[in-house]
Order: structure tokens, then C-alpha cells, then sequence
């Protein structure tokens, strides 16, 4: 069994960069936990009630297969507001309780602030293991995800963008999964032809797959690996 750690900015980025990952890896007896930084998502139009929010947000989690998550009370859009470590000390709780070996978070790159935030927080707070290796163990891989609407919306060239290396077969059965995890989330699915649509949705997966040769795929970044041969 591996421990995995997704690292996410709001509710409904884990589903949208790698819901159908998650529920692959859960279905294989993996454990697969999710940080979420700022989980009230207090700036998103047409937010639900909050208490309607929180129960989106655990049946997406229990759609998924997801062990446990970590809710933090950082503010939506204000994240660069709040001091770098206490951000990067709240990654850091969660990488120790979880024990993670595998990391993934966004794409510091992604048009989304908050999301290059929790990027660089996370791959700062990703060095746990090599200053406590008698608590948590090593990090194995580090990662970056796509989500629809913001990674593929970098405008700044001198970044360099999401360059993806790795690919998860996930089945018409995981993008199915993914459609229903995210349709949890209340007032997030649009309709077509916007990104977070069921065709969109559907169509990078088509497209990831044909990349890499199979059915269906999540696409990755991963930056950091450790092996032993």
C-alpha cells in the first residue's frame, strides 16, 4: 500500500485535476488523503450555504474513496495575505499525519493565485521527511496536476507551463467517476462549452489518452522521484 497526499488550493480542485486518480488508486487498496487550504471557498459566486458546502465536500470525498482530508480556514482569493510558513506549516501537519510518500499539487504556473501559492507552500513543506526522517518517511514523487480553466490558462510565457510526463489510464469508468465526484460539488458543472462541463471533461481525457496510448488518462508533471534499483 502507498500514501498518497493531494495538496489543493479549493473544494473540487482535487476532483477536477485527478478525481479519476484518486479513485483508481483508493480501488487498489492505496490510501489517498486531500489537503485543502482554502475549504469555505468563501469568494466563489453562487457559493452554497456553508454547511451545504462541507456536505458536498464529504460525498465528493466519499465518492472518490478518499481515507481523510485536512480542511484549512485560509481565505479564498487571499491566500497570498497570510504568512508563507503558516501555510506551509499546515501542509506540513498534514504530509506527518497522513505519513504520504507521493505528493500532488497544482502546477505553479496555473492562472489561479491561489494555486501558485499552494505550489511553492508545498513543495517547500514537501522537505518534512529529510529534516524528521525518524517521524515521517521520505518523499517518493512530487507531482503537479492540470485543472481545467486554470493550468490551461497560463498566459504568462516567461513561466514555463505544464509539461506533463506522466499518464494515468483511468477507463470511461474513471472519467464517469470524476463527472459524478464533481457533480457533488453544487453549482460547478456548466454547461457546455465551458471547461467544467461533462464533454470538456471528457474530451481531455480522450485526448491525454491518445497521447499516451490508452483509454482515458489524467495527465501529470511529476518533478521529483526517488527509486531504488
Amino acid at each position: 500500500m502507498q500514501r498518497y497526499l493531494f495538496v489543493v488550493a479549493h473544494p473540487d480542485d482535487e476532483v477536477l485535476g485527478a478525481g479519476a486518480t484518486i479513485y483508481k488508486l483508493s480501488e487498489k487498496g492505496n490510501e489517498v488523503n486531500i489537503c485543502i487550504l482554502c475549504s469555505m471557498a468563501e469568494a466563489r459566486s453562487n457559493r452554497p450555504e456553508s454547511h451545504e458546502l462541507q456536505d458536498d465536500l464529504y460525498a465528493s470525498m466519499e465518492t472518490l474513496g478518499v481515507s481523510k482530508f485536512y480542511t484549512g480556514e485560509f481565505v479564498d482569493s487571499k491566500l497570498n495575505s497570510f504568512p508563507h510558513l503558516s501555510i506551509v506549516q499546515f501542509i506540513e501537519s498534514a504530509i506527518a499525519d497522513s505519513m504520504a510518500t507521493h505528493i500532488i499539487t497544482h502546477h505553479p504556473s496555473d492562472l489561479n493565485n491561489d494555486h501558485q501559492i499552494t505550489s511553492l507552500c508545498c513543495q517547500e513543506a514537501a522537505r518534512l521527511s529529510m529534516r524528521m526522517t525518524a517521524e515521517v518517511p521520505l518523499v517518493k514523487s512530487i507531482s503537479y496536476m492540470e485543472v481545467l480553466s486554470s493550468t490551461d490558462w497560463t498566459l504568462n510565457s516567461s513561466i514555463q507551463q505544464f509539461r506533463p510526463n506522466m499518464f494515468v489510464e483511468i477507463g470511461e469508468a474513471g472519467v464517469d467517476k470524476k463527472i459524478e465526484a464533481l457533480s457533488k460539488y453544487r453549482g460547478v458543472m456548466r454547461p457546455f462549452p465551458h471547461p467544467r462541463c461533462r464533454e470538456i471533461i471528457l474530451g481531455l481525457a480522450a485526448y491525454r489518452g491518445g497521447q499516451s496510448g490508452c483509454k482515458y488518462a489524467e495527465a501529470f508533471e511529476t518533478v521529483f522521484r526517488r527509486a531504488q534499483l
